[in-house]
């Protein structure tokens, strides 16, 4: 059977369609023209072995990623952005602080103040 079809790889050469992936066999059968393709198939699929190398991160890498997770982490705890503020519960100078928009749209936002140290709340609205 003559090619009728552009040589490109991964396509049977006969009909055109796609074929499946490689199998452990080395044989490829193309489900639509059941044309079975054995031997040498890096013609077929334009290469004939994938090769992969799988690089580690190295120690500092690792200690990088713990140091950033916990910045992250105490960030999330902080609830916000932290501001000069004095707790009235505790005294701490910092607070983090998140702000709605809880009434109507031509009133101000409420924004809510949390204490970095012992976790008070309180809001207000400006």
């Amino acid at each position: 059977m003559s090619n009728t079809f552009e040589r490109i790889p991964g396509f049977c050469p006969d009909c055109g369609s796609i074929l499946p992936p490689l199998r452990e066999s080395g044989g490829v059968t193309c489900y639509t023209c059941s044309r079975v393709f054995f031997g040498d198939i890096s013609e077929v699929f334009g290469v004939s072995r994938v090769k992969y190398t799988i690089h580690f991160n190295s120690r500092e890498a690792k200690e990088k990623d713990i140091k950033d997770e916990k910045k992250k982490k105490q960030e999330e705890e902080d609830e916000g952005p932290v501001v000069d503020r004095k707790c009235p519960k505790c005294g701490n100078e910092q607070m983090s602080y998140a702000t709605l928009q809880l009434r109507s749209a031509d009133e101000g936002q409420t924004v809510f103040y949390t204490c970095t140290k012992c976790k008070f709340k309180e809001s207000e609205n400006s």
